[in-house]
């Protein structure tokens, strides 16, 4: 079973060559970290738990590379776990994809079948389901990133949630805690956007505070601010359900890695879509 590219010469270069040279440029860009990743990754400390923005890469990517670089500098997982909303409205709501390989311009990525197993049995809020994926950007974005910074042999957990109420994280995030024993064996990634389609400097206010709970590691103040905020993040449920498992798991060191918007990027600042890159460490 595999699962091929739905936004490949879309949101991303459609060929190898043009894909490995796009990212690139998204590392190395004024917006970028200035800096590639650098391999085989020696450091002994586990990879943080990661927000990555999902647009194309033009707008989002040299956000995206701020916290792919954060993970290259860490102890090389066995598994990355990309937890993405489903902004199509189709399959079931939450979904894991039950196995086989995901498909790049830059090879296949293959699902770790195990880690689906155990977290379809440990919660019956997971429904093994490829129609939630098949057209689904927000975690396919992620992945020639991981295939960037860690090459082949590492595995891949999609969950596409439809579902993102603050309930359906909290779940979520326990189950991923309660099946996840050695934590620095694992990258886990929330798949998110931030306000979409607002003027620049509006933009940046509503995002601004709803980062301010994020950095909290506060569920109820995130979901509450979003609210008060206007702040139409498409990505909510996955950032909460990364934030309740980061607190589960001791990862409790918030850092805002980089904050822009597709005006930043892109140029135009009257309507922008909001962008950040988000660790917690222990």
């Amino acid at each position: 079973m595999k699962r091929r590219p739905a936004v490949a010469s879309f949101f991303y270069s459609g060929t190898k060559q043009s894909l490995l040279e796009e990212i690139r440029r998204c590392f190395l860009s004024p917006h970028g970290p200035g800096e590639l990743p650098e391999r085989p990754m020696t450091s002994g400390e586990p990879v943080p738990v990661l927000i990555s923005p999902h647009a194309g890469y033009m707008y989002s990517g040299p956000v995206a590379a701020h916290g792919y670089l954060e993970l290259s500098k860490k102890k090389r997982p066995k598994t990355v776990v990309v937890v993405g909303p489903n902004h199509y409205g189709i399959g079931t709501d939450v979904s894991l994809y039950p196995g086989g390989y995901w498909s790049t311009p830059l090879g296949d990525i293959e699902i770790d079948r195990e880690l689906v197993g155990r977290l379809a049995s440990s919660s019956d809020i997971f429904s093994l389901d490829e129609l939630s994926h098949k057209e689904e950007h927000s975690i396919e974005v992620q992945v020639p990133f991981v295939q960037f910074v860690f090459g082949e042999n590492i595995k891949f957990v999609p969950i596409c949630m439809l579902d993102q109420s603050r309930e359906a994280a909290l779940e979520v995030g326990r189950a991923l805690a309660a099946v996840i024993e050695s934590p620095e064996e694992f990258a886990v990634i929330a798949s998110s956007d931030f306000t979409h389609y607002e003027p620049h400097e509006e933009a940046t206010r509503r995002d601004m505070a709803v980062i301010s709970r994020i950095l909290e590691l506060d569920v109820d103040g995130f979901y509450s601010t979003m609210k008060t905020e206007y702040a139409t993040l498409c990505g909510y449920g996955p950032i909460a359900a990364i934030i309740h498992y980061s607190r589960l798991k001791s990862y409790t060191k918030s850092k805002l890695l980089k904050y822009a918007t597709s005006g930043d990027t892109g140029g135009d600042r009257s309507s922008v879509v909001g962008y950040a890159s988000i660790s917690f460490s222990r």
